[in-house]
């Protein structure tokens, strides 16, 4: 019997291979993270202008993309084991490009929310299928790093967002730093500025959508689809043809030959499918539901809280983004040696923490850079942890024969979880106010890292097969 691949010396990897195709599949990540934050710098100029007032209606344009999210996530739970990975993946950078274009161009309020829906459709995709085809490229003992490079590059995005709305504020040079909500929308930015926040976003989408031509398809779902052949070249490719030969006989080890071919929605329900779909699902909402969303979508009413201007809310914003990025280094130099739970208690305990003194600070009205530092640091503990890990662990816990569906169902949840937080928070923040709406999220935290320590299994180090076996088992 031949030797697991796990045992095999990393050096024989082509390294450089790997990297180009992770990048290129990650720049679906790099889309979601501009598109996701852009909102929020974008929201004091956009609503002045579509005269947006009501907290119904500024939680509907915040979040109406992930209307979008969630049909994404539905198409990828119908088509993604069925058309591939790459297939969707570049229809995701078509989305995003007509989705920019369009929402920079809307003369409506009704036409700017279709744009964002059409862009969260794009957003659902890419969020779901980058890290699950480049958990199924990458080898086991360097997958949690490469999966990780698709949040690297989320939150690269996030910090582009952050700095291109930020300088396209400074051009408005009229704009007084105490404007009010009439004077915003007469000014250049009010009318225009906002405009090319969301435009800036097609140059990169055009760039995903022309490179994912070139990458080739996940060699595992190759396998499942009969089409060893090219599995077996991709696979030579990324480490030789002793790596090809065993990865491939792990994947058949995995799958009858009567499945071969097929998707069979019933093996969602086959043990231990349910479980494992119960424990992503319930990530995915922990993520979702630890609060940082609000964070990101409404930084700037948080910091006018705490009794910022309107350009210091601007800079604050893009201090989060980098914040975000330097953060995700820690993961990459620590997933694979301390493991995906260790950290996720990490993260869900210092956030539980850290909520606790925000919402005392909002309480005894402690505004100013004490808010400011609380909520970098807290942003700092969900962005190594929960932001890139759940990506991770629902990348490697499923069955390869309907992997693609079953992260699609996490992902749905991640989004549900997503709209009802950022559409509820704005009356949620008026009947409860500032310091109990955070203490909520920091018991949400409390009990997630309960929930952690006592369900969640370690996945570090094992090949995907190897993983499905022992869940089987």
């Amino acid at each position: 019997m031949e030797k697991p691949i796990s045992t095999q010396n990393p050096t024989q990897y082509n390294q450089t291979y790997i990297w180009l195709i992770s990048l290129t599949a990650a720049l679906g990540g790099f889309l979601f993270g501009f598109d996701w934050v852009v909102i929020g710098g974008a929201k004091p100029f956009y609503e002045p202008y579509f005269n947006i007032t009501s907290p119904a209606d500024q939680g509907w344009g915040t979040s109406s993309a992930l209307i979008g999210c969630m049909l994404g996530a539905i198409l990828c739970i119908l088509l993604s084991d069925k058309l591939g990975r790459k297939r969707l993946l570049i229809f995701s950078g078509f989305l995003f490009s007509l989705s920019a274009l369009g929402t920079a161009l809307a003369e409506t309020f009704w036409a700017f929310n279709a744009y964002r829906i059409i862009g969260g459709v794009a957003m659902g995709i890419a969020l779901n299928l980058s890290p699950l085809y480049i958990a199924e490229i990458s080898p086991p003992e360097k997958r949690g790093m490469f999966v990780t490079i698709n949040q690297l590059l989320v939150m690269i995005g996030v910090l582009l967002a952050q700095l291109t709305n930020w300088q396209i504020s400074l051009l408005d040079t009229d704009l007084a730093e105490n404007a009010t909500f009439e004077m915003i929308a007469a000014s250049w930015s009010g009318q225009f500025g906002w405009r090319w926040m969301f435009g800036a976003e097609i140059i990169p989408a055009i760039l995903f959508f022309g490179l994912m031509f070139l990458v080739p398809e996940s060699a595992r779902w190759l396998v499942k689809n009969k089409e060893e052949k090219k599995a077996r070249k991709v696979l030579e490719r990324i480490g030789g043809e002793y790596y090809a030969a065993n990865s491939i006989a792990e994947i058949h080890s995995t799958l009858s030959k009567g499945e071969l071919g097929k998707v069979n929605f019933k093996d969602l329900l086959k043990r231990p499918v349910p479980k494992l779909i119960g424990i992503g699902v319930f990530l995915a909402f922990l993520q979702q539901w630890s609060g940082l969303n609000v964070v990101i979508y409404y930084a700037a009413d948080i910091f006018q809280a705490a009794g910022y201007n309107l350009k210091q809310m601007m800079l604050n914003i893009v201090v989060i983004g980098g914040v975000m990025v330097l953060s995700v280094f820690i993961t990459l130099f620590t997933v694979d040696r301390f493991g995906r739970k260790k950290l996720l208690l990490i993260g869900t305990g210092a956030m539980a923490i850290l909520y606790a003194l925000i919402g005392y600070s909002f309480q005894v009205d402690q505004g100013g850079w004490v808010i400011v530092l609380l909520v970098l640091t807290n942003v700092m503990f969900y962005s190594f942890t929960l932001a890139p890990l759940l990506w991770v662990v629902l990348s490697e816990i499923f069955p390869t024969l309907i992997r693609g569906a079953a992260i699609s169902i996490g992902a749905l949840a991640h989004w549900v979880g997503n709209f009802t937080l950022t559409f509820s928070f704005p009356t949620i923040k008026s009947n409860l106010g500032w310091a109990n709406n955070f203490w909520l999220y920091g018991l949400i935290c409390f009990v997630g890292f309960v929930v952690i320590y006592f369900i969640l299994p370690e996945t570090k180090g094992k090949s995907l097969e190897q993983l499905e076996k022992e869940f089987g088992e």
